[in-house]
């Protein structure tokens, strides 16, 4: 009687004991997902912005879908993830699985429970800036959603698109500028809004979004795809049922890493390595990963911004087939996607058939609006500069730690003059900014840029794409 009250009393205290810890586990994990386990430390918010349209540019919102998807297994709410994306893809007529969005040949849907929080005409420049800063006043459509921040919370921002140097696109309307989104992390910063924040930018050109304008004493880390001065690069394009790109090669590389690792073990620094070697060195094409901000940042844990996932729960056979697809997969510049999907929607069409017309058709008309913008912008630096030097212009790159340019309004001025008198500038046009904010820097003025752009695109040099014929955009 005495052994089998005994034994049953080290039984029940046996599962006592297994029942605290597990509480105690159990409040631990909760503790670790809403406030990074660390008293004073608040909320984490991200926002996540995807910023093109059109199927060709399926990669961006499929990039986006996915970082969703990993912060809300990290135990971000959805009220704390905002998310930018023109929304136009998912239930696109080429699309072959209706509803779904994929990142990765084998991957899971991504776009299932994502918040549309600004779609369409709503996704914004000024709707961002708007958000980040917290300011509802500034916002026009959309959820109203902001990052309400305060002095002890953490925000991450993600961004996935087409850049050029000094700028990224937006879906809608003008493009986001690098000193804008200074300017904005500069007012966050003063209003003592957050603790600390951490940016990837996956674009071409964006590291001349942090170059010379981020200081490193914000409490801000940011990483980019590439230097100031090269493209990034898509990915996963050669799966023929999509006929497109299903990500990027910087972005894959972050949240393939986040899917396949415990962020209560791996640092900012850590994630950038792997980034950076799988980035620079483990695909055909490469770009240069690279660091702005605090970088001291870079040894806080992951979960510190985007929550954490356990790796047990991890679906291994996707990691494992997607590191296989990943060594064979085809990588194209951002800038050249365009005309790789026109490509291959030519050279998929039935021979004779009314799509094979169509499809050479479009693909005609990107070569020679590729051309036509080459040959103005030529035209215009060495009406401006003579034969030599206006070559040399086009070329020129300031050294590392220099702003692109001095002057932004006058960028912004330069663009907006050579739109008006040459057509807006498409994804492939876009790469010619820098050209532009060197005209600024070397002191060209406004009557000479407007001179100089109506002669480019006057009536004899003029096309199709001119502002004579109402310019179009392939963005």
């Amino acid at each position: 009687m005495s052994y089998n009250y005994c034994f049953h009393a080290i039984v029940f205290l046996s599962l006592f004991i297994s029942f605290v810890e597990c509480q105690q586990f159990s409040f631990e994990e909760t503790k670790l997902n809403n406030n990074n386990g660390e008293t004073g430390i608040g909320e984490r918010w991200a926002v996540l912005v995807a910023g093109s349209n059109t199927y060709s540019n399926y990669r961006h919102q499929a990039d986006v879908c996915h970082a969703y998807q990993i912060l809300k297994k990290g135990g971000l709410e959805d009220e704390n993830i905002i998310v930018f994306m023109y929304d136009d893809i998912a239930f696109a007529g080429e699309n072959p699985r209706p509803g779904i969005i994929i990142n990765n040949p084998y991957g899971p849907d991504v776009y299932y429970g994502v918040p549309k929080d600004y779609t369409g005409e709503n996704a914004t420049a000024d709707n961002l800036l708007g958000v980040i800063l917290g300011n509802r006043r500034a916002l026009t459509g959309g959820s109203g959603k902001v990052v309400d921040s305060g002095p002890d919370d953490t925000i991450f921002i993600y961004y996935a698109d087409h850049g050029s140097p000094g700028c990224v696109s937006m879906p809608h309307g003008i493009p986001l500028y690098a000193k804008d989104l200074i300017h904005t992390l500069k007012k966050k910063y003063e209003a003592n809004a957050y603790k600390s924040m951490v940016i990837y930018i996956e674009a071409c050109e964006s590291g001349s979004m942090f170059d010379g304008l981020l200081p490193n004493n914000w409490n801000i880390y940011a990483i980019t795809a590439a230097n100031p001065e090269e493209g990034s690069y898509a990915f996963y394009c050669d799966i023929e049922e999509y006929g497109t790109c299903l990500g990027d090669v910087f972005s894959i590389s972050w949240m393939e890493d986040s899917d396949k690792h415990d962020m209560s073990q791996e640092t900012l620094q850590q994630q950038y390595e792997v980034v950076k070697r799988r980035t620079g060195f483990d695909t055909p094409s490469r770009s240069h990963v690279m660091q702005y901000g605090d970088t001291s940042l870079g040894n806080q844990l992951l979960y510190t911004y985007i929550g954490r996932i356990n790796p047990q729960i991890t679906n291994r056979t996707f990691i494992n087939r997607s590191l296989s697809v990943a060594r064979k997969t085809v990588a194209v510049n951002q800038r050249d996607v365009e005309l790789f999907y026109l490509r291959r929607k030519f050279e998929n069409a039935r021979e004779g058939s009314q799509q094979k017309i169509e499809a050479e058709k479009k693909l005609n008309s990107e070569i020679s609006q590729r051309q036509y913008v080459d040959r103005g912008m030529n035209h215009i630096a060495t009406s401006l500069f003579g034969q030599q030097n206006g070559l040399h212009l086009l070329e020129y790159v300031r050294p590392a730690g220099q702003p692109l340019v001095d002057d932004w309004d006058c960028l912004k001025m330069f663009v907006k003059i050579y739109e008006e008198k040459c057509g807006t500038l498409t994804t492939y046009g876009k790469k010619y900014t820098r050209a532009m904010a060197n005209m600024c820097n070397f002191g060209i003025k406004e009557e000479h840029m407007n001179m100089a752009s109506t002669k480019a695109c006057s009536n004899e040099f003029s096309t199709p794409w001119s502002s004579l014929q109402d310019g179009v955009q392939h963005d």
